[in-house]
């Protein structure tokens, strides 16, 4: 049985877009395979901006491109004020921990494979965890 990888990501505090570009990059190369499972740390996050909102909306895009998923992590209150007032918070699945949010990838969703799950070198589950 194949492992499926959950890859854990620390978003940064950001200043420029040229910080901002990097970070989706980066995040696209963890797109390459199918169905991406993506948690994104957002701890150290300050200001949730609409540049920041924006680049987080552009990371779901870019998973859902290969039927994957994004979830947030760590969203400061502030951060969770702007989801919530913006209506991305119904768009984002959002969870107090990292460890939390990669967990949630275990419970299979509608159409996804039961399969056990690795990190991206953050967390990493049992080789015969379900």
């Amino acid at each position: 049985m194949q492992a499926r990888t959950v890859t854990a990501m620390q978003l940064p505090e950001l200043t420029n877009p040229n910080q901002m570009q990097g970070f989706l990059g980066e995040l696209r190369d963890c797109t390459r395979i199918s169905r991406p499972r993506i948690v994104i740390d957002c701890s150290q996050v300050r200001r949730m901006d609409q540049a920041v909102l924006l680049l987080l909306l552009s990371c779901l895009e870019e998973a859902m491109k290969k039927n994957g998923d994004v979830k947030l992590a760590a969203v400061p209150a502030e951060g969770r004020a702007v989801l919530e007032s913006t209506g991305a918070a119904r768009v984002f699945k959002t969870f107090d921990t990292v460890v939390e949010a990669v967990d949630s990838f275990r419970t299979p969703l509608p159409g996804w494979d039961s399969q056990p799950w690795t990190s991206g070198g953050m967390l990493e589950a049992p080789a015969d965890a379900a």
